[in-house]
């Protein structure tokens, strides 16, 4: 073989080679730009004014809430809903205490009528004689001191212990008290129970959150990890229906955003209970008209909240809500690898959605904020 006829060889097995190799990428790399022509009509201000029901903040100062009223005037934010008010349930209850008291402070003082603040409770020691009472009384202080409402981590259900080592299922009839109080008191509680059922799942081809487990192990659950998905979603249920006095709204929709059949006949079974959408903006999206529908008929049921701030990532729960685009990408590929459809809501479904039912649910909401 004569060194032009070698060159040619070597020459094709580089050119195919590498043809090849370009066919091996992993299932992350894949990211083709749409090609697709349709009209767009990308939205970063909200049409009517809203309120964010499901926030967390923390390092609350001038500062920070400056940061903060800057972005939210530019997104047409109303009133942002801080759930964090004890922060993550670190420290003892006199600290958790007079952290959430310095931080309505701080809001009233620099933005009156901007945030609200919801508190949370103190696990430590449960299933103590005397927890029950002591949560009780701590609700009823916070609540004094300015707190709106009760918000409940996914943590309850999952990796509460009581003092003997044993998890705290979420109807633990200790709580009864806490649950009873909240509805005597007035004020909501956004409850997050759980996490996808996805989450509990084989981790194969057939898991449609098999990248975000790939890219998050430790978000991988199982029947005994520490119960049953059903067994979980089944005591949050259980709270809502023995406690029909008391308002709950069930957060990212009780995982139900998926399925809104199951989410609708939720909502026919406890009357008492709201859906939060925050973080499952991406299950409307790819079922525009079914989601349409649900949201019309559950108007008066459903409130806008995002869960993690990030002002850019607005910009798609806008355009899903407000327009009626079509194939437009979601932000986070683990959680949706598949496009976005606006549901081009009305704006008298937008406005309950925005705010209307947040002003009836949450006590004390500064209503000239808002338009009507």
């Amino acid at each position: 073989m004569n060194t032009s006829t070698k060159l040619l060889f070597a020459s094709a097995f580089l050119f195919f080679g590498n043809a090849l190799l370009a066919q091996e990428m992993s299932f992350e790399e894949y990211n083709p730009p749409s090609t697709l022509k349709v009209p767009e009509h990308p939205v970063q201000r909200a049409k009517f004014p809203f309120v964010d029901i499901h926030s967390h903040q923390g390092g609350i100062n001038e500062e920070r809430i400056d940061q903060l009223v800057g972005e939210m005037d530019e997104l047409n934010m109303g009133v942002l809903v801080n759930l964090s008010g004890r922060g993550f349930g670190r420290g003892n209850s006199n600290s958790q205490q007079d952290y959430i008291k310095d931080m309505i402070k701080e809001f009233n003082t620099h933005a009156p009528g901007r945030f609200m603040v919801f508190t949370n409770l103190n696990f430590a020691g449960f299933g103590d004689e005397n927890w029950t009472r002591i949560a009780v009384k701590e609700l009823e202080e916070d609540v004094a001191a300015g707190a709106s409402g009760l918000k409940i981590y996914k943590s309850l259900g999952l990796n509460v212990n009581d003092v003997n080592g044993n998890r705290v299922p979420v109807d633990h009839p200790d709580l009864d008290a806490v649950w009873a109080k909240a509805g005597e008191l007035g004020i909501p509680v956004i409850i997050h129970s759980a996490d996808p059922a996805q989450f509990w799942q084989e981790m194969d081809a057939n898991n449609e959150r098999w990248l975000e487990l790939k890219t998050h192990p430790n978000r991988a659950r199982g029947d005994d990890n520490p119960a049953p998905f059903e067994q979980i979603m089944a005591e949050q249920h259980h709270v809502f229906e023995k406690h029909p006095g008391t308002t709950f709204i069930n957060a990212h929709m009780g995982w139900m955003a998926n399925d809104l059949d199951a989410a609708s006949a939720h909502l026919e079974k406890y009357p008492n209970v709201n859906f939060g959408i925050g973080a499952v903006i991406a299950e409307f999206g790819r079922q525009p008209r079914r989601a349409k529908e649900f949201f019309e008929k559950y108007q008066d049921r459903v409130l806008f909240g995002k869960d993690a701030y990030n002002k850019e990532e607005y910009y798609t729960y806008f355009r899903v809500l407000e327009t009626d685009d079509e194939y437009f990408p979601y932000y986070k590929k683990y959680h949706a690898f598949w496009a976005m459809y606006g549901l081009g809501l009305s704006d008298e479904v937008l406005k309950k959605l925005y705010y209307k039912n947040a002003l009836r649910i949450v006590p004390g909401m500064d209503k000239s904020v808002f338009p009507d």
